[in-house]
């Protein structure tokens, strides 16, 4: 590859060749063209305006891909969303920055269970925000998972801060706030069987147009069809913090059988979370729903060690985040592109079927798949350059290239959890 980064001047034509352009559901050999930071037609260079590129590049027979897109990250790089809420601002910068190098140009900075005044200080620092070399990854919007979710699926989310909606929307707004759901927030995350929050689905999303997501739940089977049918489109973290599948009611995963919704779903391709055969089994039922998620934490791309997620104490060894003393799983380290080359070792889909999983499938989730998660001709120029491994090579983000020693990108030091006195 060539080791100098090609400039892109505003109105430029930039032509990529050489290269596997994943389009359409497959890669095909073909051209990619880019111009002030737009996925362009090369038709209208051709046909009409009979111009030429103004820079070309070969792409070495790399797959181009659009770039990864991840909706629930609850911090990495030493930070975490929740329990620095006092600098939310500067775990936004570094964590937006330190995404690019893994192949992430868009996510959704995800908030545990908290209390209003969390909600109030980090929320205003998460909202939508455009993707560029100075920015780091584009940031789409919060992802509020919890506190109106069960006690009893409550994973590693502080049960104290937990809530329910008796009265409906106003709950949600007084937690939130309003002007947070309707500005800063892509979707959020609740139990539909917790008091209230059945109820509440319709209202939330006509009065602030937010997704929202089943997750964290006891819900049965018709519980959450229930939920579906009045406008859930997501399932938060498939198999993880849910009933186990059961033949007589199936809960929330019954879904994946479902004959009137089939909701999009995450799944945390770790190889700790959930075991690669649920994978399976999920994918072939619901292909088209698939979406990966990290679901990682202020260890992300640090140490093993102590760590905060939230307000809780949690521990990181060999790759497993554990609830401090317990065997409870608390969020993962996993990257993206490691969970992406888990995919196909772990189901045997295609490469295409696993790039889609990170790019077309969250992106239509979130609907914004206009813009974002394909290289269709008016689409964001955020795609990825890789090798037949599907590992990053070079990631390009508003159309201009990353460096990472150009990034001015510092993790924060590995963090202990202080000792009691």
């Amino acid at each position: 590859m060539p080791a100098k980064r090609p400039l892109t001047p505003a109105g430029n034509i930039v032509q990529f060749y050489n290269c596997k352009v994943l389009r359409n559901h497959e890669l095909v050999e073909d051209y990619l063209y880019i111009q002030d930071g737009r996925i362009i037609d090369p038709r209208h260079m051709f046909w009409g305006k009979q111009v030429t590129p103004d820079i070309t590049i070969d792409c070495e027979g790399c797959i181009i891909s659009p770039g990864y897109i991840d909706v629930q990250l609850n911090g990495a790089f030493g930070y975490d969303f929740t329990s620095d809420s006092d600098c939310a601002a500067k775990a936004a910068d570094v964590i937006s920055k330190g995404l690019l190098l893994q192949g992430v140009t868009s996510y959704c900075p995800t908030l545990v269970s908290s209390e209003a005044d969390v909600y109030e200080k980090v929320v205003p620092h998460l909202g939508p925000r455009k993707g560029d070399i100075h920015n780091g990854a584009e940031i789409l919007g919060a992802h509020l998972e919890g506190p109106f979710i069960s006690p009893q699926k409550k994973g590693a989310h502080e049960v104290t801060t937990f809530t329910s909606a008796p009265k409906g929307l106003s709950d949600f707004t007084d937690r939130y706030g309003l002007k947070n759901l309707k500005e800063k927030v892509a979707y959020i995350t609740v139990a539909p069987e917790v008091e209230g929050i059945m109820d509440s689905i319709e209202q939330i999303k006509r009065e602030t147009g937010i997704k929202v997501s089943v997750g964290h739940s006891m819900a049965t089977v018709s519980q959450a069809e229930e939920a579906c049918r009045r406008g859930c489109t997501l399932i938060t973290h498939l198999f993880n913090a849910q009933p186990t599948f059961h033949q007589r009611d199936p809960g929330v995963v019954g879904m994946l059988g479902s004959s009137e919704h089939r909701p999009y779903y995450g799944i945390i391709c770790d190889g700790i979370h959930v075991h690669p055969n649920s994978i399976k089994i999920a994918y072939n039922a619901h292909p088209k729903g698939a979406i990966l998620v990290t679901d990682a934490m202020a260890a992300q791309g640090l140490p093993d060690g102590a760590y905060k997620l939230g307000q809780l104490d949690v521990e990181v060894t060999n790759g497993k985040v554990v609830l401090t003393g317990t065997d409870t799983i608390a969020g993962s380290v996993a990257t993206m592109d490691e969970c992406v080359r888990n995919f196909v070792k772990f189901t045997g889909a295609s490469k295409v079927e696993a790039l889609e999983n990170a790019t077309l499938h969250p992106a239509e989730a979130l609907g914004i798949a206009d813009r974002k998660g394909t290289l269709n001709f008016g689409a964001d120029a955020d795609f990825l350059l890789l090798d037949d491994d599907l590992n990053v090579k070079r990631v390009f983000i508003d159309g201009e290239e990353v460096k990472p020693e150009e990034l001015k990108f510092t993790p924060r030091t590995h963090q202990s959890v202080p000792e009691t006195p």
